[in-house]
């Protein structure tokens, strides 16, 4: 049966699935690795104390709230999107892009280096 908005070779894919016709390639070796590397990326062994204003705290929590976690997850879960990259500073970024706009109109970093921006990235 075909599935409203689906095209041609995402039916076929659909079809092929629903018709058990994919076969796993992971090995056991494979899985246990994949496993362990997913508990240690979940494992918080660590405690720190930081001091934040009552303004953000209260902002946390509210937000928390409304996401129905505890603030420390949410707090916990920020943190990992910004050291693992999945979270980026979008002011920061557009401060960064006007100053190698800015940059390479005065011609200063010459053959498109981009050595100049270092020092804020």
């Amino acid at each position: 049966m075909s599935e409203p908005g689906l095209r041609k070779e995402e039916q076929q894919i659909l079809d092929d699935f629903e018709a058990e016709e994919f076969k796993s390639v992971l090995t056991p070796k494979r899985k246990k690795m994949l496993q362990a590397a997913a508990e240690e990326s979940f494992k918080k062994d660590k405690r720190i104390n930081i001091r934040i204003s009552s303004r953000d705290l209260g902002s946390l929590q509210r937000r928390a709230l409304e996401e129905g976690i505890p603030y420390q997850t949410l707090v916990s879960s920020v943190l990992h999107k910004y050291v693992s990259g999945g979270l980026h500073d979008i002011l920061a970024n557009e401060a960064c892009q006007r100053l190698q706009k800015r940059d390479d109109e005065l011609g200063l970093l010459g053959n498109g280096s981009k050595k100049g921006l270092a020092r804020w990235v």
